[in-house]
């Protein structure tokens, strides 16, 4: 039987590649388009250690119509696209918007166009919880409405949704919260160019020796244990949840819709840390600084319509996350 060609932008990223991996796995013909501005070839040499195959990857711009074009004269059969393909740093977004701007909002244009131009009309946006800016109620349900977001690389999210319910094209949007971990091979992870931003690639820079010490942005707000509060998502579970997505769009004759990808439940920063201290004993360098701009000081997710409608749950542990981010850190 024939497999189904889905194009995945930026399929050398983090979540990315763990998304072609899955849909390997799931009897999909994955193609990759990236341009390595922040991902690295070492995640193609990952997937195709997994897979134990070779896999489809063309080294294209996303923002470029003309490679873009090139991409669907020579892919003809695509019957989807994943789009991950964006900058994701929040605190380098602050710094530097216009960057963010062009290039996140910029890519959507020219894929939305290309698609349309060569009729292909199914989307799965990587989107992101940043959307929701924030949120009056917890957890945060998909009904939530976009508040001014804390971040241009919030924004980017907010108005990249916005051009995809204008088009006339099938679309899932899924609102990741915080992507944690790797595959349990260890082989694919984030290769990330810019200094990580994220919360557990950090403590692993400490633990590695990369860094000296981290520091924990507040411990005054109104939470457990005064630290900000995230919800992580192994990004396994990321991946899958992608599967699922694109197995419904496929079977739809019209949809416009968006999905919250989370666990559901909320951790604290400093939660975070004590447990990867516990879980791969190892001594973890901190101290309290002030609160940082853009942080939003709890959110976690409602998961409920995606449990009911592509009956997707999240089943790997919080602590696997850990372990295989830590494996992944020491591998690279």
């Amino acid at each position: 039987m024939k497999k189904i060609d889905v194009l995945v932008t930026g399929g050398a990223g983090y979540i990315g590649s763990h998304a072609v991996v899955e849909l390997y796995n799931s009897g999909y013909r994955p193609i990759i388009v990236d341009n390595f501005s922040n991902s690295s070839i070492k995640n193609i040499e990952g997937i195709e250690q997994i897979i134990n195959n070779k896999v489809v990857f063309h080294e294209f711009d996303c923002t470029d119509e003309d490679q873009m074009n090139e991409l669907f004269k020579i892919e003809s059969n695509i019957e989807a696209v994943i789009h991950f393909a964006a900058f994701k740093a929040v605190e380098e977004s602050v710094r530097e918007p216009k960057k963010y701007y062009c290039n996140n909002i910029g890519s959507l244009e020219v894929l939305l166009k290309t698609m349309k131009r060569y009729k292909v009309n199914n989307i799965i946006f990587s989107s992101s919880c940043t959307v929701y800016g924030s949120p009056d109620i917890l957890p945060v349900s998909e009904l939530a409405p976009f508040k001014k977001a804390e971040s241009p690389y919030g924004e980017t999210k907010q108005l990249c949704e916005k051009l995809i319910d204008k088009s006339d094209i099938n679309s899932i949007s899924l609102r990741y919260f915080n992507p944690v971990g790797s595959h349990e091979t260890c082989l694919i992870g984030d290769c990330s160019a810019d200094k990580p931003n994220n919360l557990v690639p950090i403590i692993c820079e400490v633990a590695s020796g990369k860094r000296d010490s981290m520091q924990i942005f507040g411990n005054d707000y109104n939470t457990i244990d005064g630290t900000c509060v995230r919800d992580y998502i192994h990004v396994v579970d990321l991946a899958k949840a992608h599967v699922a997505a694109l197995n419904h769009i496929l079977n739809s004759k019209k949809i416009k819709t968006a999905y919250n990808i989370g666990v559901g439940k909320g951790v604290s920063v400093q939660e975070v840390v004590d447990s990867f201290e516990q879980i791969n004993d190892i001594k973890i360098s901190y101290k309290i600084g002030p609160r940082r701009a853009g942080d939003v000081e709890e959110i976690y997710s409602d998961n409920s319509k995606i449990n009911k409608e592509l009956k997707w749950f999240p089943i790997m542990s919080f602590g696997s996350a850990l372990k295989t981010a830590w494996i992944w850190e020491k591998n690279k």
